[in-house]
């Protein structure tokens, strides 16, 4: 369960929050002025969250160095063209139904 608290309230009721986190398993997302700014999160969420993240950023870098050579601008236009045929595809599939 995700719950979202402000700054004070959650300051002054940490101990509460520590454990809705570590034995329900819950998120918790603090928001300052109304909007989101942090979020505690059990530690083994924190843990994948992170392993993913690594595993994302050397995805990011294998990508970009296999694309090294290809200019920019070709690129985006190669992705452009990707984006219109999957977007024509998937209007066509929804056109069957």
């Amino acid at each position: 369960m995700i719950t979202e608290t402000s700054a004070v309230n959650f300051r002054q009721n940490l101990g509460e929050m520590l454990n809705q986190v570590q034995y329900r398993h819950d998120t918790v997302v603090i928001n300052k002025d109304g909007k989101p700014v942090a979020a505690l999160v059990d530690a083994r969420l924190f843990e994948r969250i992170r392993r993913m993240q690594v595993r994302f950023d050397a995805l990011c870098q294998r990508i970009e160095a296999g694309f090294a050579a290809i200019p920019e601008a070709e690129g985006l236009a190669e992705i452009d063209v990707a984006i219109a045929l999957e977007r024509k595809q998937s209007r066509r599939s929804a056109d069957k139904r």
